[in-house]
């Protein structure tokens, strides 16, 4: 009779897709509005809490400003033309200088209290602490621009506020929504809910509508149908918040083993029990301090047993340091950045980092130009048009000026021999122009060619050879031609 063998079919399945004890995470799933809505208030919250005490959630904000904005700030750029097809230069100077003047402090944002740099930093910080950010653009406010900035902040969209409108129109989290789930208005608190004695009994009284072409409303959407946005260090803080607990155990078992104490006991028990003079709790408990070189009588009965952890100090640093690492990552910056230890990084190392670091900040910051300074100056220049505050331009030519352009942020190196002598191979073998390369570094080649023809001008005019100096020559080598 012949041997039958049964196999049973190989099964095939997606390892994530399993349950079980060890694999009971994320086996649940809802909207990503349902998951915001119960988790927005906590997570900002605690998003705040860690601005407020963290040094290293402190130091990512610090990162983001210093390499999103940067020192020189996000500076417009016109690149309006001409009929013949040429930049025009003069009228673009002039939108330029104006929009300059209009983001100095006192001018650009309705408490007179911020610069346009000032504005575009705390834009940054807010979208990433609160994980949104608002701005309200108010037309005719009364400067002579006719236009001002104002901040909201993200608490005043109460999250928990969510109707259906007789018009099919739906408010969820405070958003008013047409069928396509775009933005029409928003239902804004008109008072903090964290200030007391401001409640209001009707909806109606409590909330203020905004058109959304008012509002720019900023968060990173990370799935479709995503109305608000979680803060940024959502991942991380649970990390964060260990990094401190540890930080405090360890100072907490150094103070006390740098208390070294001891206790006197009587050998029968009753002679010198009436010496004793601690303390005792409500209940009855004895109270001892640990102060380093005290020695304490016990009283009678009393015996002391020694507690000792033991803490193993030797694995503290590692373990801090991947704790570190995962928090680095959870921020999408580098270990060495937050933290500032370079203790096992190379030039190879820190410079491949650093690149892609750096990539990162450039994609934050092309967006902040688009969906925030592009709005905000196409507003502005129209208004500033319709208030004749640009020379002799008129609102008839808005669509033909308003053509921004936003300065790049640039970044020295420690060394930049090597990056010059790159960027002048690129240009001799024409792999990159004069444009793009001035434009990496945040310059613009017309400004560029005006400050060359200038310099050029200012030395011929004190009878300075430059072109001497630069060969090798000094400053009285030659004398400029006659």
């Amino acid at each position: 009779m012949p041997l039958c063998v049964s196999v049973e079919p190989q099964k095939r399945h997606y390892e994530i897709a399993k349950g079980g004890r060890l694999h009971s995470w994320g086996m649940f799933s809802s909207s990503a509005d349902a998951e915001i809505k119960g988790a927005l208030r906590v997570a900002r919250s605690k998003s705040r809490w860690l601005f407020e005490n963290n040094d290293y959630f402190k130091q990512f904000l610090r990162l983001l400003k210093v390499n999103v904005v940067g020192p020189d700030g996000i500076r417009l750029q016109v690149k309006a033309k001409t009929a013949k097809g040429e930049l025009d230069r003069e009228n673009n100077s002039l939108i330029e200088e104006e929009f300059a003047e209009w983001g100095k402090p006192g001018n650009c944002d309705v408490t007179g209290k911020l610069s346009w740099d000032d504005c575009c930093n705390l834009y940054i910080e807010t979208l990433a602490r609160d994980g949104e950010v608002l701005v309200r653009m108010i037309e005719g406010f009364p400067n002579r621009w006719g236009f001002a900035l104002q901040f909201i902040e993200a608490d005043q969209l109460d999250e928990t506020f969510n109707k259906q409108l007789p018009n099919g129109n739906k408010i969820r989290m405070s958003v008013e929504l047409d069928q396509w789930d775009r933005p029409l208005a928003y239902w804004v608190l008109k008072n903090h809910p964290g200030d007391t004695g401001t409640a209001s009994s009707t909806w109606g009284n409590k909330y203020q509508q905004i058109p959304a072409r008012e509002i720019i409303h900023e968060y990173v959407i990370e799935r479709p149908r995503q109305t608000r946005g979680m803060p940024w260090s959502h991942t991380a803080a649970r990390r964060l918040g260990q990094v401190d607990g540890l930080e405090e155990a360890v100072v907490v078992g150094a103070r006390v083993g740098a208390s070294k104490m001891g206790f006197f006991t009587s050998k029968d028990g009753e002679p010198g029990a009436e010496e004793f003079e601690g303390e005792y709790d409500e209940k009855g408990e004895l109270v001892q301090e640990a102060e380093p070189a005290t020695f304490t009588r016990l009283p009678h009965n009393i015996d002391f047993k020694e507690f000792n952890p033991g803490f193993p100090a030797g694995e503290i640093e590692p373990l801090l340091k991947e704790m570190l690492r995962g928090t680095a990552v959870g921020l999408g910056t580098q270990y060495h950045s937050l933290t500032g230890d370079l203790t096992d990084v190379n030039f190879s190392s820190i410079r491949a980092g650093t690149l892609s670091e750096r990539d990162a900040y450039k994609v934050i910051r092309a967006g902040v130009s688009l969906r925030f300074c592009t709005r905000v100056s196409g507003a502005w220049l129209r208004m500033a048009l319709l208030n004749s505050q640009i020379g002799s331009l008129s609102l008839i030519r808005y669509d033909h000026f308003n053509k921004p352009t936003w300065s790049k942020r640039s970044w020295d190196w420690v060394s930049p021999k090597d990056d010059m002598v790159a960027e002048f191979m690129a240009l001799k073998y024409k792999t990159k122009t004069f444009t793009r390369l001035l434009a990496d570094k945040g310059i613009d080649i017309n400004d560029h060619i005006e400050e060359l023809k200038n310099d050029k001008a200012l030395f011929e005019k004190a009878g300075i050879d430059i072109e001497a100096i630069l060969k090798g020559g000094t400053a009285n080598a030659s004398a400029t031609k006659q």
